[in-house]
């Protein structure tokens, strides 16, 4: 009974020992988990609190340094325009009486403000044409200079929402390069600098979204559209005032020209390409505009029910919907109701078919249309004419 009884005080004494060890091995096990700094070696904590203090960058760090070189080439456009209407009391017999012809016109003045860049040191300026469209004066603010300067509009294109205005200044200014807007990538990125809502030399960051994109943009003051076919598209914020103002690459320089925002969504932009305004800078800086071909119809396709209406045996060609008054089609004999079979030979199967051939044809250029009329079938000769700005 002794010999048992001292078995039993040994086996306790072991089993007493193992669970002190598992406790003692369960508390740093916890500790360990829970501040595993602490418990690390003096290099392995070094590593980790290095880690956390490292800054995380999103995107190029260079923008700050690229931002410094180009911001004074961006500059602060204001326009006025001013529109004169007659006061409804101008025909009354009695105001007439005490002011006679000297009765006063009211004369409403409104301003807005766009952006634009300096593209030469002699004070060439490219912006958006809807930025200065109707503009009795034009006043450009360049960083570094207390007064604005007043600007002349030397060229401008409707069509590509493009304008020219040129500065005088006693001293060289600073200016952009122009890139090469074919070369960037979706995904490259860009910066945006303009004066939205009057917040002069505001930037924007962000990558671009899609290349070529197509948009109709119609101005809510003037209900003209623009069709654009070619546009960048960015997620870099655009805002009213932004207009005209540079999308400029990670090299400093000039890809395209903020000109559009879609109201609805968020970090959607438009921008022209720059390529295509280098296309027709020199044109604009000369002559004052851009030279394409027109003849002067509108044009739509050709549907069941109008081929129906016009007995026609097909939907093939183009129906002229309106003719411009003393455009080449006028002149022609072209009617409203004339149906476009042909031009020198190349069947017509849609509108577009007719506006790609006479922008690629010369200005002064004859074309032969065979044309449907009345229930007969003509050739008419149209003198391919210069189309006007607007």
């Amino acid at each position: 009974m002794k010999v048992f009884s001292r078995y039993k005080y040994l086996i306790a004494i072991l089993l007493g020992f193992t669970l002190g060890a598992a406790v003692v091995a369960g508390g740093i096990f916890a500790y360990n988990f829970f501040y595993p700094s602490n418990s690390a070696k003096a290099g392995t904590s070094n590593s980790v609190s290095n880690n956390l203090n490292q800054a995380v960058y999103i995107g190029p760090t260079n923008i700050p340094d690229i931002i410094e070189k180009v911001e004074d080439a961006v500059v602060f456009i204001e326009t006025t325009t001013r529109s004169a209407s007659v006061d409804p009391f101008f025909y009354d017999p009695f105001f007439r009486e005490f002011f006679g012809d000297n009765f006063p016109f009211s004369n409403p003045e409104s301003k807005s403000v766009g952006s634009g860049f300096l593209i030469s040191p002699d004070g060439y300026i490219l912006t958006n044409h809807h930025v200065i469209e109707g503009a009795t004066e034009v006043n450009v603010t360049v960083k570094g200079f207390s007064d604005p300067f007043k600007a002349t509009v030397v060229g401008t294109d409707f069509e590509l929402d493009l304008a020219v205005l040129k500065i005088n200044s006693d001293k060289k200014l600073p200016y952009l390069n122009l890139g090469d807007s074919d070369k960037m990538r979706v995904g490259d990125w860009v910066i945006a600098i303009g004066n939205p809502y009057r917040l002069d030399h505001t930037v924007t960051v962000g990558v671009i979204s899609a290349k070529g994109r197509p948009l109709a943009i119609t101005d809510r003051s003037t209900g003209k559209t623009r069709v654009f076919k070619d546009l960048i598209q960015t997620d870099a914020a655009i805002n009213p005032g932004n207009s005209g103002g540079p999308l400029i690459s990670l090299n400093g320089e000039v890809i395209g020209i903020n000109t559009a925002v879609n109201a609805e969504a968020q970090g959607i932009g438009f921008a022209i390409p720059i390529n295509t305004a280098k296309e027709v800078l020199d044109e604009l800086i000369k002559t004052g505009g851009v030279s394409r071909p027109y003849i002067g119809v509108y044009l739509q396709d050709i549907t069941k029910d109008l081929a129906d209406y016009f007995n026609l045996k097909s939907t093939e060609g183009a129906l002229i919907s309106y003719v411009v008054p003393n455009s080449p089609a006028e002149k022609a004999g072209l009617r409203q109701g004339d149906v476009i079979l042909k031009i020198n030979d190349k069947t017509i199967k849609k509108s577009s078919d007719v506006s790609e051939i006479v922008s690629n044809s010369k200005i002064n250029q004859k074309l032969v249309l065979l044309i449907y009329r009345n229930g007969r079938t003509m050739y008419v000769s149209v003198t391919v004419g210069k189309k006007p700005n607007q």
